[in-house]
């Protein structure tokens, strides 16, 4: 049972903010993830699943949109976790998985999905790894079904454009947290360290993720296309771009 007082709400507000800091267009792409699912979906009750979905933003906002819809949400952060299950309601479904362990699917309530959504989350699975992702994410679409990954992917032609654009959202972002305008990533982690219920849960994040970070490997977005067309995918292309990150999409 949940202690008296914890306020999910307010916790995903404040997950927001700091991850709107980090990324400023974050809702932009959130938008492209909706429109993708709303261009493909099967009817007015899509299936989605929220891969490596932390606190609940992507299914949150799925469910906002598409008010019939059902969502799966997916990771292995004890603390993110403990947030979602505590904001989302009966229509989704909230399962821990470690997608390095290519049984990663083993706990989902079904394999039909009409769209797989990910946001910001895969970059820190190692090439190989996420080569073979890409190949699992797509027998848990339903034909037709489409899978969507917003991270960041520079623009290969691009390259000294991409880094200023860079440059340019890393100096507001670190002009905010010096005004104090906002939690950096670090501050809101010290922060959750005092709650009561999730400060406990910090400890377990950080024995599950002591391999997790260090590999934050970024390829640019060709790598993106060129692997999901290996993997089968019968479309592959590019649904969004915001300066150095961009979403791709891929149907089944």
């Amino acid at each position: 049972m949940t202690p008296y007082g914890f306020d999910a709400g307010a916790w995903q507000e404040s997950w927001d903010r700091q991850q709107e800091a980090y990324l400023p267009d974050r809702e932009e792409r959130f938008t492209a993830l909706l429109n993708t699912v709303a261009a493909t979906a099967d009817g007015p009750a899509p299936a989605v699943l929220d891969l490596a979905g932390g606190t609940g933003s992507i299914s949150l906002r799925v469910l906002r949109r598409f008010p019939h819809a059902t969502t799966t949400l997916l990771d292995l952060d004890p603390v993110l976790l403990t947030i979602a299950r505590e904001s989302l309601d009966e229509r989704s479904t909230v399962v821990t998985a470690d997608l390095r362990d290519p049984n990663w699917a083993a706990g989902l309530p079904r394999r039909d999905y009409d769209a797989v959504l990910t946001a910001t989350a895969l970059h820190w699975i190692a090439p190989d790894r996420l080569t073979a992702l890409y190949a699992e994410i797509r027998q848990v679409l339903r034909p037709g079904g489409v899978f969507v990954n917003a991270d960041e992917m520079a623009d290969d032609g691009l390259p000294e454009l991409t880094t200023r654009l860079g440059d340019v959202n890393r100096a507001r972002r670190e002009a905010r947290y010096t005004a104090g305008a906002v939690l950096s990533w670090q501050a809101w982690w010290d922060h959750v360290a005092t709650d009561p219920l999730l400060g406990p849960l910090v400890e377990q994040r950080r024995k599950v993720f002591a391999e997790h970070h260090g590999t934050d490997w970024t390829p640019p977005v060709s790598w993106h296309l060129d692997t999901l067309r290996g993997a089968g995918y019968t479309q592959a292309g590019l649904v969004w771009r915001g300066g150095r990150d961009a979403a791709v999409a891929a149907v089944r």
